[in-house]
């Protein structure tokens, strides 16, 4: 991870004092005091390092060009002619030259691995997208290719093949706009919305998938309005994912219920099936961009819905175990009037 501006700031302000503060030491000490300075020197490896860590190789050579310049004319002053000792004087500034050229390569190379493998990790991710995308866009097209022939050639019903051109360029067209809604930023349009009636709406939507299903969807709302800043476009979109993966999860005879809780800084929208729940696997995944484990669909529905709840600087959470069923939960920041 590269360091931000105010880090670099950071670590240039506290390497300039750590150098300063341990030649002030060195200075303010009687030269006669062996030990002291021998412990001074050390503390020099310090600022070299978080050189190496915040700068790479140039940024540590950089101070330690410093350190040499603030060091060097302690060891002059200092001369004594005794060769022992002053030989140890200068090792010692060559080992630090080479302590800061290993550990800017060190850190430099280490930068360069990561930079790597994040393009790595980039390129597989486009190359899932584009995996998913061409995988369910087949389909349909291959099914409007074949009805549209059927049709050309006048061949079986017309009209239900024309039904089943528009229901598979409907799909098509639900593919790319989730792609769409999950690469783009997200710009919402706050206002004070009823969310009771945004509820019913998205379920609304879904009420023809749960008949078909024949699942009972119940929605149990404060008989009151309730007011909260949303976006209430985006939010329907969010609410219509969830319902219906909720409705797809259930089986005939099943209960979805959709339910909104008051609280005095929240409000809490709950979704909860009767369905065979998820396991661990699953769950850990749920939000991860084209995880699935349907037969159709990108894998975008539970993402979207996320991105949209925590724009809205709420936050979504799934409870779910195998056999137990599902229950999504909503908070969205909520002042009670009353």
């Amino acid at each position: 991870m590269k360091a931000t501006i105010f880090q670099k700031k950071f670590f240039v302000v506290s390497i300039t004092i750590f150098i300063l503060f341990i030649t002030y030491l060195h200075y303010s000490t009687l030269p006669e005091i062996y030990s002291f300075h021998n412990i001074y020197k050390e503390f020099y490896y310090i600022p070299i390092f978080f050189g190496a860590l915040a700068f790479g190789l140039r940024g540590t050579l950089l101070i330690y060009l410093c350190v040499f310049v603030f060091e060097l004319p302690f060891v002059i002053e200092g001369w004594t002619g005794a060769f022992a000792s002053e030989v140890s004087r200068l090792f010692h500034l060559g080992l630090q030259g080479l302590f800061a050229l290993f550990a800017g390569y060190l850190s430099d190379r280490e930068r360069s691995a990561r930079e790597e493998a994040e393009k790595e990790r980039y390129l597989a991710r486009i190359g899932q997208v584009a995996t998913t995308v061409v995988h369910d866009l087949k389909n349909p097209i291959i099914t409007i290719l074949g009805f549209s022939k059927r049709i050309k050639e006048r061949k079986g019903n017309a009209d239900e093949a024309i039904d089943i051109v528009r229901d598979s360029a409907v799909t098509m067209q639900k593919i790319v706009q989730d792609v769409l809604d999950f690469a783009k930023p997200l710009k919402l349009s706050l206002k004070q919305e009823d969310v009771g009636e945004v509820i019913a709406k998205a379920c609304q939507f879904c009420q023809t998938k749960a008949e078909a299903g024949e699942v009972s969807l119940i929605t149990e709302v404060p008989g009151h309005r309730v007011h909260a800043e949303i976006d209430s476009f985006h939010m329907e979109r969010a609410l219509i994912n969830l319902v219906s993966n909720a409705i797809e999860a259930s089986g005939k005879g099943q209960n979805v219920k959709v339910g909104m809780i008051l609280g005095k800084e929240t409000l809490t929208i709950k979704i909860i099936d009767q369905g065979p729940g998820m396991d661990r696997e699953t769950l850990e995944n749920i939000f991860t961009p084209f995880y699935t484990n349907k037969k159709e669909g990108t894998g975008l529905g539970m993402p979207i819905a996320k991105k949209v709840i925590e724009a809205h600087k709420g936050k979504i959470d799934v409870d779910s175990k195998p056999g137990e069923g599902t229950e999504v939960m909503i908070e969205l920041p909520y002042r009670d009037s009353k």
